[in-house]
């Protein structure tokens, strides 16, 4: 197995048209796995809302999208006696609300550590002076590629902005 991914990283280096990876530092692969995390739990609430929407849409119940129109319902129809739920609705609901606060208190700490980590880096620093940049964006995009030099280094580098525009749709942001 070894023999054959050594001819093959020798047979691809051969090549004209290969391109490499920067291999990343600890730092980024650390901050590429918060990311991930975040994203997973943003992912984990809007199933969650889209459910309990699910729910209540069956029940003739309509909540507009948002989820802090959603939880601002959950709480309503918890305090509020209803005969359009049951009683095991109203529960189910409950639960739902309760397991909204934990990932909302989740992702409130990952986003405190990345704006954390975005005030001590120069890197993320000057990506937050681009407007429309915030925390979030500038450690993602610094974890995704250091500080560029993997880059050519012309004026309009046509690999990185290629990468940009592969990676524009995948960079979370925040809810």
């Amino acid at each position: 197995m070894t023999v054959m991914r050594t001819e093959a990283m020798a047979e691809a280096a051969t090549r004209p048209t290969m391109s490499f990876v920067a291999i990343k530092s600890e730092e980024q692969l650390d901050l590429q796995a918060l990311h991930r995390a975040r994203e997973r739990l943003v992912t984990d609430r809007t199933r969650l809302i889209n459910q309990g929407r699910g729910f209540l849409m069956k029940r003739g119940i309509r909540v507009e999208t948002g989820r802090h129109v959603f939880q601002k319902e959950l709480t309503r129809l918890a305090v509020e006696d209803t005969d359009d739920l049951s009683r095991r609705m109203l529960i189910l609901l409950s639960d739902m609300a309760s397991e909204l606060d934990v990932i909302n208190d989740r992702v409130a700490v990952i986003d405190a550590e990345i704006k954390a980590l975005a005030k001590t880096d120069a890197d993320m620093q000057r990506l937050i002076e681009i407007p429309g940049v915030g925390p979030t964006i500038a450690t993602a995009l610094v974890a995704a590629v250091g500080t560029g030099t993997s880059f050519e280094k012309d004026a309009i580098s046509p690999h990185g902005s290629a990468w940009c525009r592969g990676r524009s749709r995948q960079v979370a942001m925040p809810s």
